[in-house]
């Protein structure tokens, strides 16, 4: 049995789910965080294809689980995204609040030139 606050997040994100979807334009930014890695993914909803995935695991991270960790990983997606000719996104934060490494993850994306 899944914990409430678990159970609470999947109907949070499955309610955000109803109003937001991404393009190929303009794809959607989703963010998963587990206890120490968090995970950043582009997915074109009208295909069903997942365009990029960055994760804390993937690149070389300060320590596990923490704020500068997210910043790394939203740096580089946005760096990823130019490469890919991506320059805006629908922000989906998959039912978490937008605080603490979501929130630090945004951010980052945005200064390295994604447009929410």
């Amino acid at each position: 049995m899944l914990k409430k606050t678990t159970s609470n997040r999947y109907f949070r994100h499955r309610r955000l789910r109803q109003k937001i979807s991404g393009t190929a334009s303009r794809p959607r930014l989703c963010v998963f965080r587990s206890l120490n890695h968090i995970y950043g993914q582009f997915i074109d909803d009208e295909k069903g294809n997942t365009i990029l995935t960055v994760s804390s695991i993937s690149i070389p991270a300060v320590s596990k689980g923490n704020i500068n960790q997210a910043k790394a990983v939203g740096a580089a997606l946005a760096a990823n995204a130019k490469k890919k000719g991506i320059k805006e996104v629908v922000f989906d934060c998959a039912g978490y609040v937008y605080h603490g490494r979501v929130k630090a993850l945004a951010e980052a994306a945005r200064e390295g030139g994604l447009k929410f």
